[in-house]
């Protein structure tokens, strides 16, 4: 890695399983200050998804957050801080306020163990979180018409999964209230195979956007919201139907090739969907493992943020050997990209990487209630 600042990892929470079954608040204490992660009595299983995958974080997790990753990750979580815009929003140029951009930026934070209001980064979490809210139409559509975007509902999506997130850390009723018709908005927006696409419409479908708005529906039925069954049941046959007989995906139903992101992608729309150990899921590890020679050469293809974003989730919800050897990988090349300043640097936006990059590297933290194990 180019230069960065000194950093010091915060502790460990006690795994969210021991939480629910005890039934208490947790208190969350960080070395650089105070922060209260709210965490209530677990909801009792709501509508659609078989149980989220629990147990004790792996032996050795947090020996893989070495010294150069502290260093590199408090870097980047005083860059990202300080890019923050007036209005709460993330983003320059043409995705300046865009809502995954802003969503995405919250999470980081959140990764770091700071919640709404409390923590290091409460203030910005509440600040993003205020923009996302202002932001939601009274039909529950999470959008900003004049930020670039590639399609209104990645924003939608991430945005939702934003609100999930810290709905399920505060429980404050006014982003209940929001989250409720952004749900109601993915569910009613499903198309006949069981997809989504760019726009709030039944229409196409294509896996990358898909993946968007089922872990979004994840995060809200973790955070006691309903979601139908029927929903997620459809969303997993259109995602088996979109892999491919290497055990990547394709795209969209009518065919074409795999590809690394889409099929990271692929597999966490499975395990977001309750799928862990399926043929599906075993046949998309293998294919995504055969990048991990790419990883260790420093190769560089497109959306290279986008996939390793969900390649990582993919393999830290698989555990074992898998996640062993890729974290590390992945870990190293991400120190060694990351610019003097602190940021990572996208075709996007650098606030983009930036955020993405915080979230792979923070994953072993165990913080984010959608990646907890």
């Amino acid at each position: 890695m180019r230069e960065s600042g000194a950093a010091s990892r915060p502790r460990r929470g006690a795994p969210a399983a021991i939480l629910a079954a005890l039934g208490v608040a947790l208190l969350v204490v960080f070395a650089a200050a105070p922060c209260q992660a709210q965490t209530k009595e677990k909801p009792k299983s709501v509508g659609g998804f078989g149980e989220a995958k629990r147990g004790d974080v792996p032996e050795g997790t947090a020996e893989m957050l070495t010294p150069d990753a502290d260093k590199a990750i408090r870097s980047a979580l005083a860059w990202l801080a300080k890019s923050q815009n007036a209005d709460g929003s993330f983003g320059t140029a043409t995705y300046r306020g865009n809502i995954a951009v802003t969503s995405l930026a919250g999470l980081a934070f959140m990764s770091a163990g700071s919640s709404p209001g409390r923590g290091p980064y409460g203030a910005q979490i509440d600040k993003a979180l205020a923009y996302v809210l202002d932001n939601t139409s009274p039909s529950g559509f999470i959008s900003v018409a004049s930020s670039s975007t590639h399609g209104p509902m990645y924003s939608h999506g991430f945005g939702t999964l934003f609100l999930a997130e810290a709905y399920g850390m505060t429980h404050r009723p006014e982003i209940r209230e929001k989250l409720q018709k952004a749900v109601r908005l993915i569910i009613d927006t499903q198309n006949n195979e069981g997809g989504w696409r760019y726009q709030p419409v039944r229409h196409d479908a294509d896996i990358s956007v898909t993946i968007c708005q089922i872990n979004a529906l994840r995060a809200a039925r973790n955070a006691g919201l309903y979601v139908p069954k029927e929903t997620v049941d459809a969303c997993i046959r259109y995602v088996k139907q979109s892999q491919n007989a290497d055990g990547g995906f394709r795209y969209m139903l009518q065919g074409g090739a795999s590809a690394f992101p889409r099929s990271a992608a692929g597999v966490v729309a499975l395990q977001s969907a309750g799928e862990y150990d399926s043929k599906e899921i075993r046949e998309g590890i293998a294919y995504l493992r055969q990048y991990m020679r790419e990883i260790k050469s420093r190769g560089q293809y497109s959306h290279y943020f986008y996939g390793h974003y969900y390649a990582a989730q993919a393999l830290w919800i698989r555990g074992g050997e898998e996640w062993n050897e890729w974290y590390p990988a992945i870990r190293d090349e991400l120190i060694r990209r990351q610019y003097s300043a602190g940021f990572w640097q996208d075709s996007i936006c650098n606030e983009y990487g930036t955020a993405m990059a915080l979230i792979i590297l923070q994953i072993p933290n165990n913080y984010l209630p959608i990646f907890q194990r």
